[in-house]
């Protein structure tokens, strides 16, 4: 599979990267700051924003699917719902069906009708990305585009780890280990984006994976 990743240099990006290529598939990296990117040999790498409808259009024809690794830290809250609209309006035109998002954890819900990001203890310096990317996600539910997309979720700590490739998944609420905890390494999320990417279980649905 031709698959193309917005915020290749990113954590989680790279993490993309390098699972794709495991895999067996072709990738094409676009990213801000993608000269300092440790990306590995065979990656494609070309200049895309991903809020410009030109530069998409072009940069991704051809490939069979987008993945979408955008921070709402560095682009601003309210690009990241804007670049959303834009996938959903220009992938289609560019002969592009699949995009799979990364979308945060801040949306999901600990209890019915309270997100995470509105919880007490939510870190204040991630509180503008969670509220971003859950207007990101009202955007893709509220969109009459005919692109397939998933929207994932990571757990409440999602960092630096080995690759078990063993997770669960979920929908719009928050999940848990038996501890109590809602985690996942980078490397299994990765994993869990791209075992989406290739047996479409949540078409047009947020999903969640954790441990």
């Amino acid at each position: 599979m031709k698959v193309f990743i917005f915020g290749a240099s990113g954590m989680v990006g790279q993490a993309l990267v390098k699972e794709a290529l495991q895999r067996g598939h072709h990738v094409t990296a676009a990213a801000r700051a993608i000269s300092k990117a440790a990306l590995p040999a065979g990656v494609k790498v070309v200049p895309a924003d991903a809020a410009s409808e030109s530069e998409v259009r072009e940069a991704v024809a051809g490939n069979d699917a987008v993945i979408a690794a955008i921070s709402g830290r560095k682009s601003g809250h309210d690009t990241v719902a804007a670049i959303a609209r834009n996938l959903l309006s220009v992938l289609p035109l560019a002969g592009v069906s699949r995009l799979l998002w990364v979308g945060g954890a801040g949306s999901l819900e600990v209890a019915p009708g309270m997100q995470l990001v509105n919880t007490p203890n939510f870190p204040a310096a991630y509180k503008d990305e969670a509220l971003g990317q859950g207007r990101a996600l009202e955007v893709f539910r509220a969109g009459t585009s005919p692109l397939n997309w998933t929207f994932v979720s990571p757990a409440a700590l999602l960092q630096p780890g080995e690759r078990t490739g063993h997770y669960r998944t979920g929908g719009d609420q928050l999940l848990k280990d038996a501890a109590g905890n809602s985690q996942i390494s980078v490397a299994d999320f990765a994993a869990a984006m791209l075992d989406e990417l290739e047996r479409n279980a949540h078409p047009r649905q947020r999903m969640t994976a954790a441990y």
